[in-house]
């Protein structure tokens, strides 16, 4: 048994130790808003929060996590940071297909967590591991920027 703190609720999982967490979080659990996307930590699809700093949870076996926090994209929004990303993104209607949009989210919330007032630069270092295949970029980026204004 492997215990966890999801979303700030304690969770027992009988799983392998070398088990994805993305898996224990979509199968296991039931939280299917962190996405699949290549499996191999390039696109970000699967970008959750462990302690505040965003991880590839594709690639991350869930027994390495220990006791640190994870939190997902559908406890984002109770955080200041989050839910400042979540309000710009539909303000500036930032998501086309919507697919790699809870990585993009998670990833953005935690630069803001740790530089309120990111620049262009930083922006871009932050998000470099999120693919878009809509190119939403320069949405993206106009959400951060007004999230970090709020």
């Amino acid at each position: 048994m492997i215990a966890l703190n999801i979303n700030g609720e304690e969770r027992n999982v009988d799983v392998p130790e070398d088990m994805p967490l993305l898996w224990v979080l979509r199968d296991v659990i039931g939280l299917t808003g962190t996405k699949f996307g290549c499996g191999i930590a390039q696109c970000g699809a699967c970008t959750v929060q462990l302690d505040g700093r965003p991880v590839r949870s594709c690639v991350l076996p869930v027994a390495s996590v220990g006791a640190r926090k994870v939190t997902t994209i559908e406890a984002i929004g109770a955080t200041p940071a989050g839910k400042k990303i979540q309000a710009a993104w539909l303000d500036l209607e930032v998501i086309q297909c919507g697919y790699c949009q809870s990585g993009q989210i998670m990833s953005a919330s935690a630069l803001l967590d740790r530089n309120p007032d990111p620049s262009d630069r930083d922006i871009d270092a932050a998000m470099s591991g999120n693919i878009c295949r809509c190119g939403t970029y320069t949405r993206i980026r106009a959400a951060i920027k007004q999230a970090a204004k709020a």
